[in-house]
């Protein structure tokens, strides 16, 4: 019983000696940390704070292009007839600039704001979300509101059709490049 005691009061002191340069409770501002983050880590090591592993903490993970994404191609393409005024691709949103709609009269102004927010980078009809905002003027006085319209559904099945003639396409161009490729490479190997 006794062996044990000790081990647990060895271990625990251990590992409270080697927590100590953590600097537990100790705030940080802002201002005194280097916001970029090779400057950040240069600190870190100087001060004792930090160590790395091999090459592989050199770097940050890996990202897709948004290019190799059939959804998000498609999406830009659909919405090629309104600027944009946000696409980002690791945010998964794109946002539209307002846009005026068919019904505009001297003292009625309508436009519209659209936003496409990607819930997976699968062809599928929960993949996306399409949002509607409507800004009507009256005289200078404004009200923004989220509608339903059917544009909504309009917008989110062009999306998904179009995505996915992009990747059949794209399934295509690799079958006719790699496939050939495996072939051979099949062949060889008998």
């Amino acid at each position: 019983m006794k062996s044990i005691l000790v081990k647990y009061i060895a271990l625990t002191i251990l590992t409270l000696f080697f927590l100590n340069s953590c600097g537990w409770y100790k705030r940080s501002d802002i201002k005194d940390n280097p916001v970029n983050v090779d400057e950040r880590v240069q600190k870190n090591l100087q001060e004792g704070r930090g160590f790395r592993f091999g090459k592989g903490a050199t770097r940050g993970g890996d990202f897709d292009f948004a290019s190799s994404n059939p959804l998000w191609r498609s999406a830009v393409d659909v919405l090629d007839f309104v600027p944009l005024t946000n696409a980002s691709y690791s945010g998964g949103i794109i946002i539209t600039e307002w846009f005026s709609a068919e019904n505009k009269t001297e003292n009625t102004n309508r436009e519209l704001k659209l936003t496409i927010r990607f819930m997976s980078n699968e062809i599928r009809a929960d993949a996306i979300q399409v949002l509607v905002f409507e800004k009507s003027c009256i005289q200078n006085n404004c009200k923004t509101k989220k509608i339903k319209s059917k544009l909504e559904g309009e917008l989110k099945l062009a999306i998904l059709k179009k995505a996915a003639l992009f990747e059949k396409d794209d399934f295509k161009k690799y079958k006719e490049t790699e496939g050939k490729k495996r072939g051979k490479s099949l062949l060889r190997k008998k």
